[in-house]
């Protein structure tokens, strides 16, 4: 099975694309699910049907769906809902609705990832075809598997004793109520999935991403900075898609200054992404919102098939010098004073801009520390001895 993330900017069309990628490879006999994780959903509208927020049969060989957050959240966080409702009711006067509210902050990009791993594990479809919220949302669904899991096993088994020994005295003082061992059973599943959700976002045969943009010069610069962290989180992206293309006739009268700038940014793509298959589609005269109109669009793919891995790049390497190590990262478009760099013991702390990672060294670096570390050419050198 193989699993598609489309993601870009807002507005440059990842649901059109998304869901014409589905048609395609359904009308070429893959059983194909398409999927929303955008709480703004709008695969509905591109597909001209009413989904619900299961699989929904579009047409033969293709299904589609929206996910539902609050749904999801209940399946994956029942215990720890209802440990927090009776917190907030224990306080309260009756009759507080408090579902919606136990959405907690973040976390439905970890329930729309869940999501993601139950259908794989389920393997019925030959391709699933994410079409995933900006840029942003994306990035914060992306990194959640590692961040939250990191926190769980650090935190929980201190928790857990902490909870069974003062507990019982600290309900009875305050009376509010402790919780149960139901519900770090639950965290220790949640931690369980969480591992399994992650090795699978990070295996390049399985899952690949792919960058919706278009040729405006703003829009290529997020393309850039997306591109770059989701490489410092080793998700492999295997093409980019150029979206609304103007014909040189559209540009012709009022529109000629266009022209140039259209060019500029068509070339700075080619030159920005020469590893990476470009797909363009250009700008059409009607909306993509139907069957047949998505159908015919898909064929900017040409010959490829879109349920290929259209490329594989080797993000993190290390490499021996003499007695000492190197670890090289490839992070495109990144300037020096952009990157931040830190050690912890056996921990690497990166930050590009507003984006942290920190993640354990490769077994050969245990016991070595930084000792310095150079970026050129995209390549963000660092050595340890």
């Amino acid at each position: 099975m193989r699993v598609i993330l489309y993601t870009g900017k807002g507005g440059v069309g990842k649901t059109s694309i998304a869901a014409a990628t589905g048609i395609k490879l359904a009308k070429a006999g893959k059983k194909v699910l398409v999927m929303s994780t955008d709480q703004a959903h709008s695969l509905a509208d591109s597909l001209q049907m009413k989904l619900k927020f299961e699989p929904t049969f579009i047409l033969e060989n293709l299904d589609a769906m929206e996910v539902d957050v609050v749904h999801e959240s209940e399946k994956a966080w029942g215990e720890m809902q209802g440990f927090i409702k009776n917190l907030i009711t224990s306080r309260a006067q009756d009759g507080i609705e408090a579902e919606e509210l136990l959405v907690f902050p973040g976390l439905e990009e970890l329930f729309a990832l869940f999501k993601i791993l139950d259908i794989y594990e389920a393997d019925a479809y030959d391709v699933l075809i994410v079409d995933c919220a900006p840029t942003g949302e994306t990035l914060s669904l992306l990194k959640f598997p590692e961040v939250f899991g990191a926190m769980i096993e650090k935190v929980l088994p201190m928790k857990r004793k902490m909870v069974k020994v003062a507990g019982p005295l600290i309900q009875k003082v305050t009376k509010i109520p402790m919780p149960k061992d139901a519900l770090f059973a639950e965290f220790e599943v949640l931690f369980e999935k969480l591992e399994r959700l992650q090795t699978l976002m990070l295996d390049k045969s399985v899952v690949s991403l792919r960058i919706v943009t278009t040729p405006e010069k703003i829009v290529i610069k997020e393309t850039k900075r997306n591109f770059t962290c989701l490489h410092l989180y080793d998700y492999n992206v295997d093409a980019i898609i150029v979206n609304k293309v103007y014909p040189s006739a559209a540009l012709e009268g009022y529109f000629n200054k266009w022209v140039t700038l259209q060019e500029e940014g068509l070339m700075e793509l080619e030159e920005s992404f020469r590893e990476i298959p470009i797909f363009k589609l250009m700008l059409q005269k009607h909306e993509l919102n139907s069957i047949p109109v998505l159908e015919a669009v898909s064929a900017f793919y040409g010959e490829v098939n879109p349920a290929d891995i259209l490329a594989s790049q080797k993000i993190f390497s290390v490499v021996k010098e003499g007695e000492d190590h190197r670890l090289d990262i490839y992070l495109p478009f990144m300037e020096k004073e952009d990157v931040d760099l830190g050690q912890n013991g056996g921990e690497l702390h990166i930050a590009i801009r507003n984006e942290k990672r920190c993640f354990s060294l490769p077994a050969q670096l245990y016991g070595k520390d930084i000792v310095s570390a150079k970026l050129e050419n995209g390549v963000l050198a660092i050595h340890f001895a």
